[in-house]
């Protein structure tokens, strides 16, 4: 009878043996697929950063010029390489004593064919000097 019972518990341990491995391997994926969004998250959230940043400089460039439109090119300068690529920066509202610029970024895709981000845009407002 003590065979018995030790042969049970030895089977039974051999078949558990894989259990954990075949778990893990349906949980991979998920871990996976959590990591990609949140580096597709920073990417949108870098890239809104960068709009930002382009906006302010164009617009602060261009309220010190004297024909006082926004100047894209501090603009995009002020951005780092990949950003301003894919940046388009435009003017905004003229006011009388102020000049506001919007600066569009796409932000990238991580997954080929998954678009959860379009664009980050950002808008500037300097007063003129």
């Amino acid at each position: 009878m003590n065979e018995t019972t030790s042969d049970v518990r030895t089977t039974s341990a051999r078949r558990d043996r894989g259990q954990v491995a075949i778990e893990y391997l349906g949980f991979v994926p998920l871990l996976l697929l959590c990591g990609l969004l949140a580096i597709q998250a920073g990417l949108a959230a870098y890239a809104a950063n960068q709009a930002g940043t382009g906006a302010r400089a164009a617009a602060r460039s261009g309220s010190m010029s004297s024909w006082g439109g926004c100047d894209v090119e501090a603009g995009l300068d002020a951005m780092s390489g990949w950003t301003a690529s894919r940046a388009h920066i435009r003017p905004g509202g003229l006011g009388g004593d102020s000049i506001t610029c919007t600066t569009r970024v796409k932000v990238p895709d991580i997954l080929p064919g998954v678009h959860l981000w379009g664009t980050a845009e950002r808008s500037a407002t300097m007063p003129r000097t």
